[in-house]
């Protein structure tokens, strides 16, 4: 069984009309996943509804215990790609689990998301890669503790050394 958590995110972002913006909206991964026909056990727990520059240490307290009190070995956590970084870094240390961390450039309601396509490739990681703490983004697997996000790039890269 995999394990599902979200926090919100650009994944989850909606646009309203009256208001001429975006804002976190509903989880987008249970429909992403009936959508898509995916099959593997799973159950899908929403944390919170926040953009990651609003997300606090307290917050990364509540990902990590919800994540320690699961059963499930394989964990998926849906997140903002600002922080990320910060979160998978809270949670290296956790033992005995994989956690794959995601996110998206695009909210999942647009044509052109890449949503989809992280959520699928870490639903693939979560399950192939060993225990620890990994960021699954732009079909590429990182460790937190050595990647920053490319703002200007729209992608994420390995810390330079």
């Amino acid at each position: 069984m995999i394990a599902i958590f979200t926090t919100g995110g650009t994944i989850d972002k909606v646009y309203f009309d009256a208001l001429s913006d975006y804002k976190i909206g509903p989880a987008a991964i249970p429909d992403m996943l009936r959508e898509n026909n995916v099959y593997a056990p799973h159950s899908v727990t929403q944390l919170m509804r926040k953009d990651s520059l609003e997300l606090t240490d307290d917050d990364r307290a509540v990902i990590r215990a919800a994540i320690l009190a699961c059963t499930a070995e394989q964990i998926l956590v849906t997140h903002g790609t600002d922080t990320v970084v910060q979160t998978g870094c809270a949670l290296a240390d956790i033992p005995a689990k994989t956690i794959v961390l995601t996110g998206a450039m695009q909210p999942a309601t647009l044509r052109k998301s890449d949503a989809e396509f992280n959520v699928g490739f870490a639903l693939a990681a979560v399950q192939t890669l060993p225990h620890g703490v990994y960021i699954a983004m732009n079909g590429q697997i990182f460790d937190p503790r050595m990647t920053v996000k490319n703002r200007a790039g729209q992608r994420f890269a390995p810390i330079a050394g």
